[in-house]
């Protein structure tokens, strides 16, 4: 059994922890259809073991933090596949348990290994922005057309339902404009989680053209922040922006980049090359980072590489 401490926040003043890689591609790996517009949540309702072998996946490379099925996850687009509110409730509560479940699966197959001292993994439930329900690739681009009364409005309900379930934090990821982080540092005030804020961005500003050092700065006086950065980016782009939100914040940085490739929305596919490399980590950690893993691309072997390069017995 894995133990998990009480607070993500102290570990992560103790040193850097491995967040996992892309959830879609792992789960297309197993052989899953994520042709739906629900992606990968579809999976939540139809087959919840694929989502759990995804997560033991990057248990077994090294990942300490795992985040949740839920990114593409919400009231509105389950209600869209004729989900009701109180069924579309569990699902979200079910992709905190399917992590946990991960995590415990691996830290068994360790111990019958004989492998002792396994380390504590933490479950980050993750909170896509608006655009992901849209599913018209609109989280690269923000600026929906909605106040940020509007989009707190969205997003507060499904984040309840998920602070509920008893993650470790809320990731709120790939957030591709600073009025959307706005709305969702408002939905999430009183809901009893700590949060990371992170943005997709491109060169030194986010999706929506807003600089980064403003972006940042909405959470910098933030106590449930307990970190910022970047994810679904280009890992270049990743290597300033750690040193912006460290900067900015004072606050631990999260990055998780894409593999390098670019998503193209109209024909729902990769293209490009990888640049992803995990000896850039040492940089990154020594500009701020302290959840450190992939996105988009970024499979269990890329985690391992860089979990051995976070412990300090990799070869870059």
């Amino acid at each position: 059994m894995s133990v998990t401490p009480a607070s993500l926040a102290a570990a992560l003043e103790r040193g850097p922890l491995v967040l996992d890689g892309g959830l879609s591609n792992q789960l297309e790996a197993q052989g899953c259809d994520l042709t739906d517009e629900l992606w990968s949540a579809r999976l939540l309702a139809d087959d919840p073991g694929q989502l759990e072998a995804a997560h033991t996946a990057y248990a077994r490379a090294g990942a300490r933090v795992l985040i949740t099925g839920s990114y593409q996850a919400s009231y509105e687009g389950f209600a869209h596949r004729g989900v009701g509110h109180e069924e579309a409730t569990a699902l979200l509560r079910r992709s905190v348990e399917l992590a946990r479940a991960g995590a415990e699966r691996a830290a068994a197959e360790r111990t019958a290994a004989g492998e002792r001292g396994a380390e504590p993994v933490w479950v980050a439930a993750s909170v896509g922005p608006y655009g992901a329900m849209l599913a018209d690739g609109s989280e690269y681009r923000g600026r929906y057309g909605l106040s940020v009364a509007e989009l707190a409005r969205f997003h507060r309900p499904r984040i309840e339902a998920l602070a509920a379930a008893g993650p470790d934090a809320l990731a709120l990821e790939t957030v591709p404009d600073a009025d959307e982080a706005e709305a969702l540092l408002s939905a999430v005030e009183g809901c009893g989680v700590p949060v990371w804020l992170s943005y997709s961005i491109a060169g030194e500003t986010t999706r929506a053209g807003q600089p980064l050092r403003d972006a940042f700065a909405l959470a910098a006086g933030v106590d449930q922040v307990i970190a910022v950065g970047v994810n679904c980016c280009e890992p270049g782009d990743a290597d300033r922006a750690v040193e912006i939100a460290a900067d900015t914040t004072g606050k631990p940085v999260v990055v998780y980049p894409n593999s390098g490739e670019e998503w193209d929305a109209t024909a729902r596919s990769w293209r490009g090359r990888v640049t992803f490399d995990p000896g850039r980590v040492k940089a990154w950690r020594d500009a701020g980072a302290r959840l450190i893993g992939g996105c988009c691309r970024v499979g269990p072997e890329r985690i391992a590489e860089l979990a051995a390069v976070v412990r300090g017995d990799g070869r870059r």
